[in-house]
């Protein structure tokens, strides 16, 4: 094989390979429920949409931006792969296997906010963080499990507006504080009023996508008219 036809076989078989991953990451995304919302308004770079009702599952932790919503995040997984009220019992086969616990399905996204200012901070002065999962439509208050850990907290969401921006990659930490803060310029320049609440950073795809295929939104709630 020639040099010319080898670098086109590897280009084509490196295009089919690429393919086949942002199929499958569009297919591991079709899967993943979101919540329900509908597009009031569109402006050149961002949304007014209206969202549904939820359930969210949600804890306060403290620390760096980065530290806080790992840690956030490893406690509200503990919730929904089963630390959880309807635990159910397995029986028993060879080899021995733990006992597992009712699963909740995963949901998209994963949100971030800041702790409401009368908060306070945490230990040694550090920021404090609001780490929340959406939960699948088909729970109620009712009939979600609830769970073990203390420190999670199920919370209703009434309906409520957001301007939401879209954007992909894997930005640090500066960087997302800065398009917040420019969002909340862009949002108020367009006329819009804000509810006051802090804006929420929410995250789609686990941390090992690749940053060009990420979906990532900011989200500023607004003033119900």
């Amino acid at each position: 094989m020639n040099r010319r036809a080898w670098i086109t076989t590897a280009l084509v078989g490196g295009l089919a390979v690429g393919a086949v991953a942002l199929a499958s990451k569009a297919l591991a995304r079709s899967r993943v429920e979101t919540p329900d919302y509908q597009v009031v308004a569109t402006y050149p770079s961002f949304e007014h949409r209206r969202y549904a009702p939820r359930l969210v599952a949600e804890v306060e932790v403290s620390g760096p931006s980065k530290q806080a919503t790992n840690a956030g995040f490893r406690i509200l997984a503990d919730f929904i792969f089963g630390n959880n009220s309807k635990q159910t019992e397995v029986a028993m086969t060879a080899p021995v296997d733990r006992t597992a616990s009712e699963t909740i399905e995963m949901t998209a996204p994963v949100d971030r906010t800041p702790a409401e200012p009368d908060a306070g901070q945490g230990e040694d002065g550090e920021d404090q963080w609001v780490i929340a999962f959406t939960m699948p439509s088909k729970y109620t208050r009712e009939t979600l499990p609830q769970p073990n850990d203390a420190r999670v907290k199920i919370r209703e969401i009434p309906p409520r507006d957001y301007a939401v921006m879209r954007f992909s990659g894997a930005p640090a930490e500066a960087k997302v504080e800065a398009k917040i803060a420019a969002f909340i310029a862009e949002v108020e320049d367009a006329g819009l009023e804000r509810s006051g609440a802090p804006p929420t950073y929410a995250r789609y795809d686990p941390p090992w996508t690749p940053g060009f295929l990420r979906r990532n939104e900011i989200f500023i709630e607004l003033a119900l008219e």
